[in-house]
């Protein structure tokens, strides 16, 4: 076995080169599981490539020690007949058992780091060196079972567009300011919880009707305007052309901006035969062409995401044209642009220096209303604001709440990220600013003075405006609480998934519902009803975890007010972790979430690498996400480096072949090649 240091020593001059490129073997060196702890970094560096995985131990050594641990102070809670929270631990009996369930264990790693398991109160308690080596030796397990064998990519991608990049499609394609997609029906979410998922963007018979109705829409605003339909008919029936010349023209240049590649002679051929058909019944050339648009926007080359299957074993890489859509539609929701298709076109976009200046180009504050599309996509979904004013509407008695309030409360964040992504800011930004973005509502809502207008603006944030960061937000307040009242079970509940990705398990059966009746000899501030109701020892094991972090932004309404008093007396906004970790307010909040910024970065990550690949991540892509994060610590967390780690990675620019039996022995090739690159 050869020495990871030396690997990763070759690996990182190999990437200082000048085109440097990403190999399928991502060093185990650098893969430690999600929510890993950077402190063992070190460890794996020194410790020798024959013992990396055990130390000097043999394999059932290491399966004594672990199996130990869990039987030990474990099993007495987690064992059959009734294991709490239905977790039974007693069936994995050695390490390659753990492996197998790598997703299961990294969440038990999570609730272990976290302190919140074993107990305070369990009989027998492990020390903090039990505890950290049983760690170490289940995180290096995992490792093994994830990276040992390499990154392999994804299949060939095949997806519908969805509603929103059908929407953004048509309009650059026309260049029409029309929502083609408005009456498609809705997308559901799949993979990483967004609606691009390959696996949930299937075809029915409606979908057929749609499309049909909304490209004759479509193309009805395009044709109707002037300035719109000089972008495609860029040939007429003259004299000297007749109006079949003048149909070839202009498919030469629709089609391959249609269907995102260069089209062939046939497939041309294919369109202008249907011109000729529909001329021949019918001699008016605007309405042939008309048609003949309608053919091509109901095609399957224009409505999927259709990539080439790699035929051969092993993995390769896209080709650029795929590659070049595969981009435009993480960072802009829409097809390429000239530039991209330029670059496609002489076969450069896989170079790795102009892969780097593209994503750059589309990043920048130029492009801000394209990769605005991008931010509104995966910010709403990720936050879940996009259910403001849909699945969530405040209560009646939210006399304050319009119209206006809500487009501001909902394009805050957008804004926001978007301006992180433009300018390359800290994406620890999100946790903590002194900025924010307010339209002429929002800003009278948070008492913001200074002149607005109903654009969002950007504003700069004074300590007292108790703002910065998502959790000031009103869009991200509001759709963690009730409809009537906060609730800090839901917003508690929303961070630990939305910000660190650690959500607590739902709620047992049967768990009676808060009090919501109001004693007005006696009235009770929410804090004191939740009390009460974690006196249940059943409630009380995960409410532990989840109402402190509500409790900490009790001074915020639910349309995100600042308050100072509930039921008469004092908000009390403290919170308490397991663990022992204490906090007062959402300032002392943000601080304590940034003191778990590698956790938060990760998931982050995360998301954006299924986004990206619009599909559920394997457990192999988190070797992939580790990488990122380890490169995003060294560089103050900038949001460039995110994406273009995304960009740059294997999954992102390969696709798999029939099987990757050949894998191996690619990966053994591409390092002992490193010294002659």
């Amino acid at each position: 076995m050869n020495n990871p240091i030396a690997l990763e020593s070759k690996k990182k001059n190999h990437h200082t080169s000048k085109n440097p490129e990403p190999r399928f073997f991502e060093n185990k060196v650098n893969c430690k599981l999600p929510y890993g702890i950077a402190r063992w970094a070190w460890v794996i560096l020194l410790v020798p490539a024959t013992l990396i995985v055990y130390g000097e131990e043999d394999a059932s050594s290491s399966d004594t020690k672990a199996i130990t641990f869990i039987s030990k102070y474990c099993l007495d809670c987690h064992s059959p007949p009734k294991p709490k929270a239905k977790l039974d631990l007693s069936r994995f009996k050695t390490l390659k058992s753990i492996s197998a369930e790598p997703m299961h264990w990294d969440r038990i790693l999570q609730i272990l780091r976290d302190g919140e398991m074993p107990p305070d109160d369990h009989e027998l308690l492990p020390s903090p060196e039990e505890q950290e080596e049983f760690i170490f030796r289940i995180e290096e397990t995992l490792l093994e079972s994830a990276c040992g064998d390499g990154i392999s990519p994804g299949p060939a991608m095949l997806r519908r567009l969805n509603k929103s990049e059908y929407s953004a499609s048509i309009r650059d394609l026309l260049d029409i300011h029309f929502e083609a997609g408005q009456a498609l029906p809705s997308d559901g979410a799949g993979g990483e919880g967004f609606d691009n998922a390959a696996e949930t963007l299937f075809i029915s018979p409606i979908h057929a009707e749609k499309y049909l109705d909304a490209a004759r829409t479509a193309l009805q605003y395009a044709f109707a305007d002037t300035r719109s339909h000089k972008r495609f008919l860029i040939a007429r029936p003259t004299d000297s052309t007749s109006p079949e010349e003048a149909a070839n023209r202009i498919l030469k240049e629709f089609l391959p901006r249609a269907f995102r590649r260069p089209t062939t002679h046939q497939e041309i051929g294919q369109y202008l035969d249907l011109f000729n058909l529909v001329y021949i019944q019918d001699p008016s050339f605007i309405e042939a062409m008309k048609l003949t648009f309608e053919a091509v926007l109901v095609s399957p080359n224009f409505l999927f995401i259709a990539e080439v299957p790699n035929p051969e074993p092993e993995p390769r890489l896209l080709e650029d044209h795929e590659l070049a859509v595969r981009l435009s539609y993480f960072l802009w929701g829409t097809g390429p642009d000239k530039e991209l298709m330029r670059m496609a076109d002489q076969h450069r976009l896989n170079e790795y220096q102009t892969l780097t200046t593209q994503v750059l180009r589309m990043l920048d504050k130029k492009n801000a209303a394209k990769t605005r599309n991008f931010s509104q996509n995966f910010v709403e979904q990720w936050l879940g604001t996009r259910a403001l004013g849909r699945e969530f509407k405040p209560d009646q008695s939210m006399k304050e709440y319009d119209s206006e309030l809500e487009g501001g409360m909902k394009y805050e964040p957008v804004f926001f990220f978007n301006e992180i992504l433009a300018e390359d800011r800290s994406l620890l930004d999100l946790l903590d600013s002194d900025y924010t973005y307010v339209n002429r509502r929002l800003a009278r809502h948070y008492g913001i003075e200074g002149e607005f207008r109903e654009q969002p603006k950007r504003v700069e944030l004074k300590p007292e405006s108790r703002r910065g960061g998502l959790l000031g937000m009103s869009s991200v307040l509001a759709v963690s609480s009730l409809p009537h009242r906060t609730s800090p079970v839901l917003r508690g509940k929303w961070i630990l998934e939305t910000l660190l990705g650690d959500p607590p398990p739902p709620p047992p059966p049967n768990v009676p519902e808060l009090e919501e009746s109001e004693d007005p000899d006696t009235p009770q501030t929410l804090r004191e009803k939740l009390e009460k109701h974690r006196l249940n020892p059943t409630c009380a094991s995960c409410h532990d975890r989840i109402d402190p972090l509500g409790f900490g932004l009790e001074n915020y309404d639910v349309l995100g007010r600042w308050r100072d008093e509930q039921a008469g007396k004092p908000i009390d906004a403290r919170g308490t972790l397991p663990g022992g970790m204490t906090f007062n307010g959402p300032n002392e909040l943000k601080e304590m979430l940034l003191e778990r910024k590698d956790q938060f970065v990760r998931h982050l990550t995360r998301k954006m690498l299924g986004y990206a690949l619009a599909r559920g991540l394997t457990n192999e892509d988190y070797c992939t996400v580790n990488r990122i994060v380890e490169d995003l610590k060294e560089n103050d967390y900038h949001s460039h480096k995110l994406v273009l780690g995304i960009v740059h990675s294997v999954p992102f620019r390969y696709k798999a072949g029939r099987n990757t039996d050949g894998l191996e022995s690619s990966v053994k090739s591409e390092f002992e090649n490193l010294d002659d690159d």
